[in-house]
């Protein structure tokens, strides 16, 4: 079942949902304004009909993708199932925190990996040559520099990955991204991932633990490699909104969480 699915059982069987989707608007020029209700999600976009929609014209979700998809999956069942259905019943609407874009901080999201895929690693680091300028940078952790330029840590070092001129595209705002690109020319093209949902061989953590925690779990023998990413920019990730594309899984990371279960939205 998908995540979806499961979302979309827990919202029918319980009657309801705790959990707010955690949504950020471009940068408006008051968040005063009210708004109201809203319930349709297309292609990433949060959209909202708002008291001034020039101002606010729409909201991005930055986390709830699935909570959202399951809201609207119960809703459009319930309508069917209503014969009286008006457009204004509980089940047409979930619960959503904006927050503005300019006040919000998006965190690096960063991936450990459990074994180098048979090579060794002198194998491995020959083989990042490739694609990338390979720089050691010593015990001391370092941390990734700009856009297209990685940290990595293995055996003890850490080494500076910068993407080659030629190996992403600026004008493919997902070609683009450092998680395309070490995805696909690292995790894919070297490790053999190809599914980072589904893959067992590889985890996933949030810059809000920084990174040292990447060397703590590659020093104790869990994992063999650890891959910190620069942070995905605000402007990336509505560029990719607006031109109807989906965000790669794992890719950014927002703090604070929402907290759960203070409040609580009925369906009925």
């Amino acid at each position: 079942m998908s995540v979806g699915n499961i979302k979309s059982w827990h919202f029918s069987k319980f009657g309801g949902d705790s959990r707010n989707v955690f949504a950020l608007v471009n940068n408006p020029k008051s968040m005063s304004e009210t708004v109201t209700r809203s319930d349709k999600v297309i292609d990433g976009l949060f959209r909202s009909i708002f008291l001034d929609d020039t101002k606010m014209p729409a909201l991005y979700i930055a986390d709830g993708h699935h909570r959202s998809a399951a809201a609207a999956l119960v809703g459009a069942e319930k309508a069917k199932q209503n014969p009286n259905h008006k457009g204004d019943e509980e089940y047409n609407y979930f619960m959503a925190v904006c927050f503005p874009a300019n006040q919000l901080t998006i965190i690096d999201y960063n991936r450990v990996v459990k074994d180098l895929n048979g090579l060794t690693p002198e194998q491995f680091l020959g083989a990042l040559n490739k694609n990338f300028i390979v720089e050691e940078k010593g015990a001391d952790i370092y941390k990734p520099s700009g856009l297209h330029n990685f940290s990595l840590y293995l055996g003890g070092k850490w080494y500076s990955l910068t993407a080659k001129a030629g190996t992403y595209n600026d004008n493919d705002p997902i070609g683009v991204l450092d998680v395309t690109i070490s995805s696909n020319l690292i995790l894919d093209e070297i490790l053999g991932i190809k599914d980072l949902r589904s893959d067992k061989r590889i985890d996933f953590v949030g810059g809000i633990r920084g990174l040292g925690e990447l060397k703590k779990r590659v020093d104790s023998g869990e994992m063999k490699v650890a891959l910190a990413l620069y942070p995905v920019s605000m402007k990336q990730l509505m560029d990719i909104a607006d031109t109807g594309n989906i965000m790669p899984p794992k890719t950014t990371w927002f703090e604070p969480k929402l907290r759960s279960g203070l409040v609580i939205h009925k369906l009925e």
